[in-house]
């Protein structure tokens, strides 16, 4: 079986024109048949041959405002598009049915010919009218799916090209750098606040005792005595000599 190549679009249009023209015609003429008791130069009204011909163009523009514009989502929506189209459809078919029908028999043909007639062309435009719905809703859903495709220029690099490219000037070669090495920091050890203080009063008391020294310092004789020899041995200052320290003796 052969697939189709092309959306049946034009198809659809050509049967909705194909029944809209037929059942134009049909209503038009039926506008002509004179009703029963009708004088012999009787001949329809102008509104008459007019309200023929509205009801398939009615059908014919509500089926192209429900195929053609791109309705919003929504039941709401829905609903107003399919509760437009149904009121004029049902109201056209059955008016063009009734004036098909009267044709038909006042034509002379039998009943069932009459009654099924006109179905015919309701048939046509009910499958024009599907069509054209059917395709209008996939090429919308084509047209959305379809992503713009980019496509990027390649330049091919041939050999001239390469030759004419100028190679990069190389980079010096960088000297060898000797290591810095940093003097090592000579820590110095402050002096306590016993040694400031020995060494305050060993200058206000020139040669005191060690005993008189760590009496006005405020410390021991013993730290007094390590203070006085660590100044007599690293302070620039001149320190007269301490006098031999006599040991107290201690009455029991």
């Amino acid at each position: 079986m052969r697939k189709p190549s092309v959306s049946g679009r034009g198809w659809a249009y050509i049967g909705a024109a194909l029944g809209g023209s037929v059942s134009i015609a049909a209503n038009v003429a039926h506008s002509y048949v004179p009703p029963v008791g009708a004088a012999a130069g009787w001949t329809p009204q102008p509104g008459a041959v007019v309200g023929a011909i509205f009801w398939p163009l009615a059908l014919f523009v509500a089926t192209e405002i429900l195929a053609r514009v791109a309705w919003p989502s929504g039941r709401g929506w829905t609903a107003l598009r399919f509760g437009g189209l149904l009121p004029v459809a049902l109201v056209a078919a059955f008016v063009s049915y009734k004036h098909l029908a009267g044709l038909l028999a006042f034509y002379g043909e039998d009943s069932l010919t009459a009654m099924l007639g006109p179905l015919a062309v309701d048939g046509l435009m009910v499958m024009a009218t599907g069509a054209l719905l059917a395709t209008g809703r996939r090429a919308t859903d084509t047209a959305a799916d379809v992503a713009p495709v980019v496509t990027q220029a390649v330049i091919d690099a041939g050999p001239d090209r390469e030759q004419l490219a100028p190679e990069p000037p190389a980079a010096p070669a960088a000297e060898p750098v000797a290591p810095v090495t940093k003097p090592p920091v000579k820590r110095v050890t402050p002096r306590p606040a016993s040694a400031a203080k020995v060494a305050k009063a060993a200058a206000k008391m020139p040669g005191a005792s060690a005993a008189a020294i760590a009496e006005k310092a405020g410390v021991s004789p013993s730290t007094a005595r390590r203070h006085l020899a660590a100044l007599r041995a690293t302070d620039a200052s001149p320190i007269a000599p301490v006098a031999a320290q006599t040991p107290d003796l201690i009455a029991a």
